[in-house]
This record gives structure tokens, C-alpha cells and sequence, in this order.
């Protein structure tokens, strides 16, 4: 018998692993194959290391100890397990509710693509901070689109 989670509980615990949400209903295949891909792209990607050096201030070790080729998987499954999560909290029936969910992909995408070569101010940002600060317009332009689209309809 699946339990059920609030939007905010569903989204909180997938920022904390993907596919926690989804273990917390009962989803058990879904959930774990979200822990175990996150799990691989995590260690394939480096990104754990490139987390720690982002916060001690040595972004360009970060960035010399991530492998992009991996960690580029990691924004959609990140996105997606997270969207996931709402949509079954509460059985969520909200129209477009997954647009926000996907512009942050793309934008975190497109971040962590331009991370090697952007500094702010003279500082580098780096593979972990840049595409956090790409979140916000990937939230805001799907929000956009999803306000136009309910709109239009």
C-alpha cells in the first residue's frame, strides 16, 4: 500500500538522493533504479570531490577532477526523479507542472557546459556553483512558459 508525501516533502527529499520520494510511496523499482543512476553518475562524474573543493574555495579543482562527459547526465535524471516526486505527492494532477522541471535541466545543462569558461567578477565559479545559479532562470522560464500555456488553453 503506497503512502502518500506532500509537493515540499517529495521535492526536499529528492534534493537530498534522487529516488527517495519514490521509496517513500513504495515505488520500489523506480526509486531504486533512481538511487543506483544516481549513484553511478555520481562516482563515474567525480562530482562528490567536485562538491568539496567547490566549497572550500578551490573551484579549479573542481573543475580538473569532474568528468563532464558523466556529470552532464546528471541535471536530467536530478530533474526528472525531482519532478517525479511532485507528481505523485498528493496525486498531483497540476497542468504543465513538469515545464519548470525541464528548463532547469536544460539550463543546468547549459551551465555546467559554459562553467569552464566563466568567471563572475574575476572569479571562477566553477562545475558545481555556475550551474546552481543557472537553476534560477531555468525555474523562471518554465514558469513563463507554463503561465503562457494555461493562458492560451
Amino acid at each position: 500500500m503506497k503512502s502518500s508525501i506532500t509537493k515540499s516533502e517529495g521535492i526536499l527529499w529528492s534534493i537530498a538522493l534522487p529516488g527517495f520520494p519514490q521509496l517513500l510511496v513504495g515505488l520500489w523499482f523506480k526509486g531504486a533504479l533512481f538511487v543506483i543512476l544516481e549513484i553511478i553518475i555520481n562516482v563515474q562524474s567525480n562530482f562528490n570531490l567536485g562538491i568539496m573543493y567547490s566549497f572550500l574555495g578551490e573551484t579549479h579543482k573542481a573543475a580538473n577532477v569532474i568528468d563532464y562527459q558523466w556529470l552532464m547526465f546528471y541535471p536530467c535524471l536530478y530533474m526528472f526523479a525531482m519532478w517525479d516526486a511532485y507528481k505523485i505527492a498528493e496525486g498531483s494532477k497540476s497542468r504543465y507542472s513538469y515545464l519548470p522541471f525541464v528548463m532547469s535541466a536544460y539550463m543546468v545543462t547549459v551551465g555546467l557546459m559554459y562553467s569552464p569558461k566563466v568567471y563572475i567578477w574575476g572569479k571562477f565559479i566553477g562545475p558545481i556553483f555556475l550551474p546552481i545559479l543557472f537553476l534560477v532562470p531555468g525555474i523562471l522560464i518554465g514558469l513563463f512558459i507554463r503561465f503562457i500555456l494555461i493562458r492560451l488553453h
